[in-house]
């Protein structure tokens, strides 16, 4: 069985190790019906930090081509990520296209699969911001509805897949970054940073193309109860540059940190914050209380327990959401699942394809 998965992006690098590892296990359990995976990088991500540095610490297999797109507008990247994928699928004709997440890379991963008539197994289906300004929520809107197979975080994501009239091929396996989170723990890297600090992450169009949700947010973080480390994506960094932005010692600029160094810093700090999808439920893996800088998130589940709090643009009450942060916090250990989404995941994927040569 063949199969060809589309990666561009840092939070799909860790979904697919985890994943790409169950393949692994599978082959040396069942030799006698191996599976062959190919990775095609879009190179949405290109920054080493944002991308080489995945590959390497986590022992991806290298990709089998990377389509060097980079970043632009939507419609362009999106567009070059259609032709340069329906090329290599024609040339590669794998059995079942694996897309991840939101990312422009998943929309054009599934509609050139899609429209190839090749089966898409969407990893991370089900979730919704109900935000169509966001390009995340197109994106992952179109993938579950091309995909046959639609592999969900939670029973949430299934039970919205159902409110839109999709149930064939919809499976709650977990969430795969759960089971990188558990199986990495150990080459985590703890910063040695003395006392508490907040780990912060800003990257959304959304609050770095807006300067006065940008100011707000950077004010806020200023304002933290304790240090705050602010690993700048290259897209942010470009921007506070240009537009000569520097926070105030509170405020401690990095360049991206590696997956290790993530988990460290998770084990290490005193709360979050972030516009990451990713990066909220890690935070909830880690037992720290999250506040979002966004409107919206597709992780409702989150929010319900009161796990993650919505900050919007930070401009509200923020000594209250610290005051929050630092609070104790309740969490469930099998939110997102026992830490086996991805054998599940391999399971179900082998399963429709025994379906399919029937």
């Amino acid at each position: 069985m063949r199969f060809l998965t589309v990666l561009g992006a840092r939070p799909q690098f860790i979904k697919a190790a985890a994943v790409t590892r169950a393949i692994a296990e599978h082959n040396r359990n069942h030799p006698e019906r191996p599976i062959h995976e190919e990775i095609i990088h879009t190179g949405q991500h290109y920054d080493h930090g944002m991308s080489q540095v995945f590959f390497d610490e986590m022992e991806i297999p290298a990709p089998a081509a990377n389509l060097n797109i980079g970043s632009g507008p939507h419609g362009a990247m999106t567009g070059a990520m259609l032709a340069g994928l329906e090329r290599e699928m024609l040339h590669r004709r794998p059995d079942r296209v694996l897309v991840y997440g939101d990312t422009n890379s998943t929309l054009a991963g599934a509609l050139a699969a899609a429209k190839l008539h090749i089966p898409v197994a969407h990893v991370e289906a089900g979730l919704r911001s109900f935000n169509r300004a966001m390009p995340e929520e197109i994106n992952r809107i179109v993938a579950d509805h091309v995909a046959d197979l639609l592999l969900c975080p939670s029973e949430n994501a299934r039970r919205q897949l159902e409110r839109e009239g999709i149930t064939r091929g919809a499976h709650v396996i977990g969430d795969v970054m759960y089971d990188a989170f558990l199986h990495y723990q150990a080459k985590a890297i703890v910063p040695g940073r003395p006392g508490p600090f907040a780990l912060a992450t800003i990257h959304r169009a959304e609050n770095t193309d807006d300067p006065a949700r940008l100011a707000n947010i950077l004010h806020a973080l200023e304002r933290s109860p304790v240090p705050v480390v602010l690993p700048l994506h290259p897209r942010t960094r470009k921007i506070l540059d240009h537009q000569g932005i520097r926070p105030n010692h509170r405020v401690e600029l990095r360049e991206p940190l590696s997956y290790f160094d993530i988990l460290g810093h998770l084990r290490a700090c005193a709360f979050v914050i972030t516009d990451s999808g990713g990066l909220q439920k890690e935070a909830y893996f880690a037992g720290k209380k999250c506040i979002t800088a966004r409107d919206q998130t597709e992780w409702v589940e989150l929010t319900a327990l009161d796990a993650n709090r919505l900050g919007g643009d930070l401009s509200g009450d923020v000594d209250a959401l610290f005051a929050w942060a630092l609070s104790p916090g309740v969490f469930h250990e099998t939110l997102y699942g026992d830490g086996r989404a991805s054998v599940k995941c391999v399971e179900i994927l082998l399963n429709a394809g025994f379906q399919q040569d029937v």
